[in-house]
């Protein structure tokens, strides 16, 4: 007698690479640590995917406090990309990786497309390490402070550097400050992207009226949570329609209805992340709930579901 594994929740992201996710639920960059901060609260081996904290080539200590404000539906942050620099990431976090069934994926920050491209060069063949996700939010010091993901080019000289220096699955994660997220979008995965992150916070900002000043220490910050999850959302279902590439739906994602509208707008995974900091099971707590209901619904396999709700493709 055979028993009936259930429903199929595994998604090839970027097969040509090896990159297939055991399911699409992952968590996002920045809200997780390195993956191991988390081991004893919850069983991460069960999740899709883990995005590392963004690595810089030299150690960061970030900016100023404070890094958090609460605001309604959301959160403010302005870390700095504080992080322990990419030689010791490969020293210390990638060997313990490699014993994770979990595939974990390095975002890298920079603040030139040399120091892109070198850290795609020093990460690559490093065991533990499944993929890069390039963090596009960074200014670009030399062009003037442009963030590299707001402007095409910028952001297309990026991919192609780091796609020069990898053979890894290679994911760009996209900017929600811009007037023309296709664009962008397409620039990328012509010039080397295998996938898409939608989308990276909102630049935001938040004054403390009694001390007549900035309430973050670095002035400006990322909105992230529910607030954002309607943008990101739209984001995810108008670039579907328009770039051949797998989409990773990222913002505001906190309960099972969330991750579905990502997946049915053409996402093929999503990512949690300001939710985790509430309840750290969230993430489970999704995975478990896109099961039953693709159990209840009688579908086999959740890919089938992606991109559903975009016009002009086959449900």
């Amino acid at each position: 007698m055979t028993t009936n594994p259930g429903p199929d929740l595994s998604i090839e992201l970027v097969p040509r690479k090896g990159l297939t996710l055991p399911n699409p639920v992952m968590v996002a960059s920045g809200t997780f640590g390195y993956g191991e901060e988390y081991a004893e609260l919850m069983d991460i081996q069960k999740l899709g995917g883990i995005i590392s904290k963004g690595i810089t080539l030299r150690p960061r200590s970030g900016n100023p406090q404070p890094r958090l404000v609460e605001t309604p539906a959301g959160l403010l942050n302005s870390i700095g990309l504080e992080n322990i620099g990419v030689e010791a990431l490969i020293r210390e976090k990638a060997p313990l990786w490699a014993g994770w069934r979990v595939p974990v994926l390095v975002n890298i920050a920079a603040e030139t497309v040399e120091e892109y491209a070198e850290l795609a060069r020093r990460l690559d063949g490093v065991p533990g390490i499944s993929g890069l996700e390039v963090n596009l939010g960074c200014p670009n010091l030399p062009g003037g402070g442009m963030e590299f993901g707001v402007d095409p080019d910028l952001a297309a000289k990026v991919t192609e550097g780091v796609a020069a220096k990898t053979s890894l699955p290679l994911i760009v994660k996209l900017s929600p400050n811009v007037t023309d997220i296709v664009g962008i979008a397409k620039a990328v995965v012509a010039a080397g992207a295998d996938a898409l992150t939608l989308a990276n916070t909102v630049k935001a900002m938040a004054i403390d009226v009694k001390r007549r000043r900035p309430s973050l220490g670095g002035i400006f910050g990322g909105l992230s949570g529910p607030a954002i999850k309607p943008i990101a959302l739209y984001l995810v279902y108008q670039v579907a329609q328009e770039v051949e590439a797998p989409l990773i739906g990222c913002g505001g994602i906190s309960k099972i209805e969330d991750a579905l509208e990502f997946i049915l707008a053409g996402a093929s995974a999503i990512q949690v992340g300001t939710a985790i900091l509430a309840n750290p099971s969230t993430p489970l707590e999704i995975l478990e709930g896109l099961r039953d209901f693709l159990a209840q619904e009688g579908i086999e396999r959740l890919s089938s579901l992606v991109g559903a709700a975009n016009r002009g493709r086959d449900e």
